[in-house]
């Protein structure tokens, strides 16, 4: 295994380079097993990459940033980081099973907080060539789209329970049609608000802290919204790493949701 590229001069930099290099590590991985339909290759393939990009990470993490915690989906949860105040929180892969089936909907997350808050994070996108970051910022206007309707990504396996009636409320407040669209990772879906792709992400129940860090943070960088379905600030940093729901999207639309969800839990 060799090192970086370059040495990081930032926290952010150091984020972007080992997303981008387990990534390309998770790519190479896949036509080393063949036929990804045959179930079996494809469960050996998510257990060896996530196995693979879990190591690297601890690795570059541990050469750059010895004194540093870290919680990973794939490690150990170490409770001496409850009281760190640095914790790298980080997803070898985002969309395991996307990530077996040879689909390009995964992404590698890696994130560092920082006395309470998200101070640098990247996603990257191995399968697209794609990284952002929250040192190059995309940014994303507060605006709706022109000649389409308002786009919401959800989970094509976990959709929110009350997706139609939340589509109906936020289609009365914007007074636009509503379109909803399913993608497979957290870091996947969260591309696709800050490329303009979708308006915002939606998801209602299940998330850890590996799922949302990263995404969260170039997020906020690019100057989307981020928060709980209840309008309240995600905490990290916890046991358990637990988030639960969330809402990552152009302002305005994620009032016009937090306000149609608010208006199901009144009347249910």
């Amino acid at each position: 295994m060799t090192g970086l590229p370059s040495v990081p001069a930032t926290d952010a930099e150091l984020a972007r380079l080992i997303a981008v290099e387990v990534g390309l590590l998770v790519v190479s991985l896949r036509p080393t097993y063949g036929d990804l339909s045959d179930p079996a290759r494809s469960r050996r393939l998510r257990d060896d990459g996530d196995r693979a990009a879990h190591d690297l990470i601890v690795a570059r993490l541990s050469e750059h940033r010895p004194h540093d915690a870290v919680l990973s989906e794939e490690g150990l949860d170490d409770a001496r980081r409850l009281s760190a105040e640095r914790v790298w929180i980080v997803d070898p892969i985002d969309g395991t099973w996307e990530y077996g089936q040879g689909r390009e909907d995964f992404a590698v997350h890696v994130a560092l907080w920082q006395s309470g808050t998200l101070v640098a994070g990247a996603v990257d996108l191995p399968a697209r060539g794609l990284v952002h970051t929250t040192d190059h910022p995309s940014m994303v206007f507060d605006a709706l789209p022109q000649g389409r309707p308002v786009r919401l990504v959800v989970s094509r396996s976990r959709p929110p329970a009350d997706l139609d009636a939340l589509v109906a409320g936020v289609s009365r407040r914007l007074g636009r049609e509503i379109e909803v669209v399913s993608v497979g990772s957290a870091g996947a879906k969260t591309a696709e608000v800050i490329e303009g792709r979708v308006e915002a992400y939606v998801h209602d129940a299940g998330l850890s802290e590996w799922d949302v860090a990263a995404p969260a943070a170039v997020a906020i960088a690019c100057g989307l919204r981020v928060c709980h379905l209840d309008g309240s600030e995600i905490r990290y940093n916890r046991r358990p790493p637990l988030v639960g729901d969330l809402v990552i999207g152009v302002p305005m639309v994620v009032e016009a949701i937090l306000e149609a969800r608010a208006g199901l839990r009144a009347s249910g």
